[in-house]
């Protein structure tokens, strides 16, 4: 798979660990949905789950970006918003050599997998909420969450101490996965503005985070988030 990398920060390594069964974590609920609070500038409350998972040890279902239905071939051929190739893009894009000008940098409702799954409460991050998700946490590699055998990155809130995990649920090309238990691989809403046949993840690897603009058919997993505001009673 060829990944064009964007470099857009990294934070150092940390020492592996196996994050204890008492770990700070205090779940919440928004309909069916849990989520946690860990006091972010923003406000942002993000889901414990991937979008597809019942738990936040499993990977969930895989998405090409800007579609909203999981499936099981990631090709250029199969995405929605091109007509075969990486210069025939349909919607998203603002350089006349990837294809159709719109000048839309930001994932519509329409075309968010989150909202179209969980409802209008949530959304697929941005890249600017991920940056303060990564600002706002310490973060350690696990290659064994909670005793399930699953790797992944435990961040915990520097503001309440709270902790969210990402499951290293890699990513699809074609109808095969690839780096499974070394990299998460999670969609942004931010199209990438240098590359439009592209779009920013949220990617890391056991020593740091490597924000990569990725080829937007590709399958990868999506983390959902919701506002304050949108809590319910």
């Amino acid at each position: 798979m060829t990944r064009t990398k964007l470099l857009i920060g990294s934070v150092c390594c940390l020492m592996a660990f196996n994050l204890p069964c008492n770990a700070q974590f205090e779940q919440q609920k928004n309909d069916a949905h849990a989520y946690v609070d860990l006091q972010l500038p923003s406000g942002t409350l993000w889901a414990t789950d991937n979008l597809g998972a019942d738990s936040a040890n499993i990977n969930g279902k895989y998405y090409a970006w800007g579609e909203v239905a999981a499936k099981d071939t990631f090709t250029w051929d199969s995405y929605r918003y091109c007509e075969g190739s990486a210069i025939s893009i349909t919607k998203y894009n603002i350089h006349e050599t990837f294809g159709k000008v719109d000048s839309l940098l930001v994932l519509l409702p329409e075309d968010d997998a989150a909202t179209a799954s969980w409802g209008a409460d949530w959304c697929i991050p941005t890249m600017a909420q991920f940056n303060e998700l990564i600002k706002g946490c310490t973060w350690a590699w696990t290659p064994n969450y909670n005793n399930t055998g699953v790797a992944g990155r435990v961040g915990t809130s520097k503001q309440n101490g709270q902790t969210i995990f990402f499951p290293a649920a890699g990513y699809k090309g074609s109808d095969r996965f690839y780096s499974v238990g070394d990299y998460g691989d999670y969609w942004t809403s931010s199209l990438d503005p240098n590359s439009c046949e592209s779009a920013f993840d949220f990617s890391f690897i056991s020593g740091n985070f490597n924000n990569y603009g990725n080829s937007r058919y590709i399958g990868q997993t999506i983390r959902a988030v919701m506002k304050k505001k949108a809590m319910k009673e």
